[in-house]
């Protein structure tokens, strides 16, 4: 085997280190970094945005990595919602992210774990739609913006606390990949001598990937690729180029891949949806958090350029979180001079343009033309959407589509620059972009576990509870996982509300029946979380005649409920 000289190994080095690819993924994590933080500073006791969903969500990463190391089949059956079956269906589960969770065990893993997976989302996202656009023929500068716009973007600061919304990466970066192992671009079209069936593959593995994730995201996706299917094959019967028979037998086992994960997760949530009928949204259901057109004008709170300015708008919208839904002002200037200056077509120009549009009605649901039913109502018909609440989180396509424009303009500028002002001018664009994402977002401190509930026997009902603190005590309890009625999800089951109806009143006789039919042992009181709740008297409760057994530690009070 003939040897490299030195030199050229180490110039084989310095080209890979200086490689664009290696420059994308370290860029994307310093600027992930950056934008996120200060997640990292603290990771073992702080968690981006607020302790609601954001510690539930970490408890998701936790169960699924505890149930693949030790029951894989038991994934839907988690230790949440006790006695709910596919209580693990109960909202998106963010299933993708497994292999994270087996790593390490107990809250301060999870919480770790979460933090660490918040930054790589960002990076994700500006991988994802840099890749995107330099396969459909645009330049690096242009594949930098288009990257920032879509990782940092107004809106994603609203959804902070919804990892399942942030994670969009896998979509731009699957289409990417389909593209790529297609041969096919936008400045070029289809090149069959440019096909990668090992690309393609990939491509539907990582849209299979993406839709593992969650259905609020995943189901939209869906619908959408299924569209880029049916263009491509539509064009392709008019003028039938060849096709490559890897690449034909690539997409064949791409796509079952792809309709094997949404049949596997699909299974668990039809049965929570015959089981609890109400979480189907109706019509009126979605009038909350439907936004007007001024939404996708109106920057969250959190933005260190925009929030202030855009408090009133923002007092007008209603359900903030989820209407405050702006891509970025910088974007849509770039996104409207791709109309007039761009390498893409006019032809194609326009359908982004139109593409932009729609994503925008369509988001706004219920405020669309004639109350949306022409427009979201075509989607609502389509099976799967009666499962979101939030039209407005098409914004992704919105943002994901400018993107795209803008990377045309951008393109076309960079080959036109002969001027020193101009080229300064276009340096400057991922700065402005980077400014827009910039934020003062919360990163609170996650309060510890009281060491009783260590020892406390399952199932065990943790106080207080409610829909947006459940996640706290369901992050305690990654250390052994017991079976705990306290869970956090896109909905509140009868039993579990009737339960903590009835726990507000605890230890009497009512609520001490109703626990011991649910089969709970203990019931364990934070005694720093239950004051000023509805749940303080249970601090002071008696116990005569209930066969219920009270222990006071320093952090909290645990009753033991011996059998009836």
């Amino acid at each position: 085997m003939e040897s490299v000289p030195p030199t050229e190994r180490k110039a084989r080095h310095w080209a890979l280190l200086w490689h664009e690819w290696t420059l994308v993924v370290v860029g994307s994590l310093a600027l992930a970094t950056v934008m996120t933080w200060p997640t990292l500073r603290h990771p073992t006791r702080t968690i981006p945005s607020d302790t609601g969903d954001p510690t539930m969500q970490a408890w998701q990463m936790a169960w699924s990595g505890h149930a693949l190391r030790t029951d894989p089949l038991s994934l839907w059956q988690a230790n949440a919602f006790h006695p709910e079956p596919n209580s693990f269906a109960f909202t998106d589960t963010l299933l993708g992210y497994a292999p994270a969770g087996l790593i390490g065990t107990g809250p301060v893993a999870a919480l770790v774990r979460y933090n660490i997976v918040f930054v790589l989302v960002c990076a994700l996202a500006f991988v994802g739609a840099y890749a995107l656009v330099r396969q459909l023929g645009a330049g690096r500068l242009a594949g930098t913006v288009a990257g920032i716009a879509f990782a940092c973007a107004p809106w994603r600061l609203a959804q902070a606390g919804h990892l399942q919304v942030l994670s969009t990466g896998g979509i731009a970066l699957s289409l990417a990949m389909l593209a790529r192992g297609h041969g096919w671009s936008l400045r070029h079209g289809y090149r069959p001598e440019r096909a990668r069936p090992g690309w393609a593959l990939a491509g539907w593995c990582a849209a299979a990937w993406q839709l593992s994730l969650g259905f609020g995201i995943g189901v939209p996706f869906g619908y959408a690729l299924g569209l880029v299917v049916v263009v491509a094959a539509a064009t392709w019967l008019r003028r039938r180029p060849p096709l490559p028979r890897r690449l034909l037998l690539a997409d064949g086992a791409g796509l079952a891949v792809f309709l094997a994960v949404a049949a596997f997760m699909a299974r668990p949530y039809l049965a929570v949806a015959e089981q609890f009928p109400y979480v189907r949204r109706s019509w009126e259901n979605l009038q909350w958090a439907s936004p007007p057109l001024r939404g996708f004008f109106t920057s969250p709170g959190t933005s260190i350029v925009w929030g202030e300015m855009h408090a009133g708008a923002r007092a007008a919208l209603g359900h903030r979180g989820e209407t405050s839904l702006l891509p970025g002002f910088t974007l849509y200037a770039l996104a409207a001079l791709g109309l007039v200056i761009s390498v893409w077509t006019l032809r194609q120009r326009l359908l982004l343009a139109a593409g932009v549009v729609a994503s925008i009605v369509l988001g706004m649901g219920t405020q669309g033309p004639w109350g949306g039913r022409p427009t979201y109502g075509l989607l609502y018909v389509l099976p799967g959407f009666d499962g979101i609440r939030t039209p407005g989180r098409l914004v992704i396509w919105t943002t994901l589509l400018l993107a795209v424009l803008a990377a045309g303009t951008v393109t076309a500028l960079a080959q036109r620059v002969r001027a020193r002002p101009v080229g300064l001018a276009l340096a400057l664009l991922p700065l402005l972009l980077v400014a827009e994402g910039l934020n003062r977002m919360p990163h609170p401190d996650v309060p510890a576990a009281p060491a009783a509930l260590a020892t406390a026997p399952a199932p065990l009902l943790v106080l207080p509870s409610g829909a947006t603190i459940d996640g706290i005590p369901m992050m305690w309890a990654t250390d052994r996982f017991p079976p705990m009625v306290n869970g956090a999800a896109a909905f509140t089951p009868q039993r579990q509300a009737s339960i903590r109806d009835a726990a507000s009143h605890f230890p009497d006789a009512d609520s001490v029946a109703l626990l011991r039919a649910t089969g709970v042992r203990s019931v364990v009181v934070v005694r720093a979380a239950v004051k000023g709740t509805p749940y303080e008297a249970t601090l002071e409760g008696r116990t005569d005649g209930l066969s219920v057994r009270r222990v006071d530690t320093p952090e909290a009070v645990v009753y033991l409920l011996d059998p009836a």
